[in-house]
């Protein structure tokens, strides 16, 4: 009988024990090593911000399997048969050995352990900004269980009243929503003009003013130039203005990069971003060392081109297979991903997959868009607001991508149309999808169905349309348009945009020609509420001999700019 297999997992969060116990069930008698630097192991990374926000206490959910067990070293040798070494360091691969050498962190003891496959889930680091006062006591970030540990602490001993969260991403904002919940003045700096810079401007804009309404301030187009100190601990920052912010706590979210030292110092090739570089197999440039998760680049599905992609659902898919081909080699293939996400800020879902409008023309990208605002499901079963952005390429149709935020259901919308990125799905593919309709779970017509109903309008020539971004140009620069609004007057009454409007009802269009312009040249801009009766009023008027009429997308729902009330 021959010697049994010898693997070993360098890191345990999430791809390296996703591998370890996939090796495991595909082989009864390998010897399996996994060596985590932390103290616990296959941790739920992407839940710490919601133990930070007390949305549950028992941090042992985070660390426990789905029978609530927790997942220490005894666990996975009594469940899984699988050594793991915690506090223990990989700190270097001899390759023409094929040993690692380890360092038990607490007694600094070294030792070397074989292997015959190995696989790389080192994850990533978050990114540090060389600014002075970055290592004064109070400035942590969100990205291990001992920060999220020391952030809760924060939010149970209620010592901290004011702090800052320096940068508008995901892990910024959710950051954001657990130290408001726990009642702290938070402050968001964001060094570019937008946050959440995967969503396209007017979108995203929509998110910054729900995240004010719950007390939070942004600050966007400022960075953080010093952290400000006394006696070694946090008393403020100073912004690239000069403007200086008191707070006890700040909070660094402006990203991760991975964490493949390791790996390049064993002289393995390391990609364009900084990532381990993989083939379809998990495989590094050395056949018999696998890499999986963050510390690693893979394929965009859409553009061919390589990226990182740091997100936990992706670390689980990749560590799957390369536990599967470390056993069964080139059995299982990982081919890359769309870069979908999402995330809930306060009461808004915001959800993406894809390319954005902005990334796909920064590609070379003919492309069309529709932007489209709506409930989830019925008014009469309570139906919630989502306003979303279709993309999609305007020669083939081919679906590109998508963006869907509010405080509706955005979560299987993404889901949709991920799967239909996924299979190179067109517009046309979308207009007539068969999905599952119940009242209580959608409109007849499914929010997805009618984006691409309205893409497909506008790649057919049915459909002139305008985003609000582009509306607000035009009005902010003096445009020879006339603006109409086709809502009733109560609608009017309760929430006017301010932009030198006109209103005049649907019904009552045909009636009232005379009072739009006679110049039928001449831009008309029309819109209602989620601009469904401005698409009917812009076929009546196009009927009728306007050349030059154009539909607001998303309508009074979508537009993120201050309005008359």
């Amino acid at each position: 009988m021959s010697s049994p297999l010898r693997i070993l997992v360098i890191g345990g969060t999430a791809a390296g024990p996703k591998a370890a116990a996939k090796a495991r069930r595909l082989d009864e008698f390998a010897e399996i090593t996994l060596i985590q630097r932390e103290p616990d192991l296959s941790m739920a990374s992407c839940g710490f911000p919601y133990y930070v926000g007390g949305t549950f206490d028992d941090r042992n959910l985070l660390i426990g399997s789905p029978a609530g067990i927790t997942r220490d070293p005894a666990f996975f040798h009594q469940a899984k048969r699988i050594k793991a070494l915690v506090e223990t360091e990989a700190v270097e691969i001899d390759r023409a050995a094929r040993t690692v050498t380890c360092q038990h962190l607490p007694t600094g003891e070294r030792f070397s352990l074989p292997y015959d496959r190995l696989v790389i889930a080192t994850g990533a680091r978050p990114l540090r900004p060389p600014v002075p006062g970055i290592d004064l006591a109070g400035v942590t970030s969100l990205h291990s269980l001992a920060d999220a540990d020391a952030l809760r602490a924060v939010r149970d001993q209620q010592s901290v009243r004011m702090a800052v969260v320096v940068g508008g991403g995901l892990i910024g904002f959710e950051v954001c929503e657990a130290l408001r919940l726990a009642g702290i003045h938070t402050t968001v700096i964001e060094k570019t003009r937008q946050i959440l810079p995967f969503l396209d401007p007017h979108l995203a804009k929509l998110v910054e003013n729900h995240v004010r309404t719950h007390g939070a301030d942004i600050l966007l187009g400022h960075g953080v130039t010093e952290f400000l100190g006394e006696n070694g601990r946090l008393t403020g920052v100073k912004l690239d203005n000069g403007t200086e912010l008191p707070c006890e706590l700040a909070v660094v979210a402006v990203g991760v990069k991975p964490n493949s030292a390791l790996a390049q110092s064993a002289g393995l090739t390391i990609g364009e971003f900084g990532g381990i570089a993989v083939n379809e197999f998990m495989q590094t440039s050395d056949p018999d060392i696998y890499a999986a998760g963050d510390c690693c680049e893979c394929t965009s599905l859409i553009t061919g081109q390589q990226m990182n992609a740091p997100y936990g659902d992706i670390a689980n898919l990749q560590g799957r297979v390369a536990g599967q081909n470390v056993i069964n080699a080139d059995s299982a293939r990982f081919p890359g991903v769309t870069q979908t996400g999402i995330c809930r800020i306060f009461d808004y879902t915001v959800g993406f997959t894809g390319l954005s409008e902005q990334r796909a023309r920064d590609l070379g990208m003919e492309i069309e868009t529709a932007t489209i605002a709506g409930t989830d499901i019925p008014g009469f079963m309570g139906g919630k607001l989502l306003v979303s952005k279709l993309v999609a390429e305007r020669q083939s149709g081919r679906v590109l991508g998508f963006q869907c935020i509010g405080p509706g259901d955005a979560s299987k919308r993404v889901a949709t149309v991920a799967m239909a990125i996924r299979g190179q799905l067109t517009v046309a593919d979308l207009v007539n999808a068969d999905l599952p309709y119940a009242p209580p779970y959608s409109l007849a017509l499914d929010h997805v169905i009618v984006a691409a109903q309205v893409l497909e309008n506008k790649l057919a020539g049915r459909m002139q349309g305008l985003s609000v971004a582009a509306v607000k140009t035009r009005v902010d620069q003096g445009a020879d348009c006339f603006i109409l609004d086709v809502r009733t007057p109560r609608e009017f009454e309760a929430m006017r945009l301010g932009i030198g409007e006109t209103l005049i009802p649907l019904g009552a269009l045909r009636d009232r020609l005379h009072e739009l312009p006679q110049d039928k040249d001449r831009e008309i801009i029309v819109y209602c509420q989620i601009s469904l009766r401005g698409y009917e009023a812009a076929i009546i008027l196009s009927a009728r001999g306007w050349r030059n009429v154009r539909v607001m997308e998303g309508g009074v729902l979508a537009w993120p700019y201050p309005r008359e009330k």
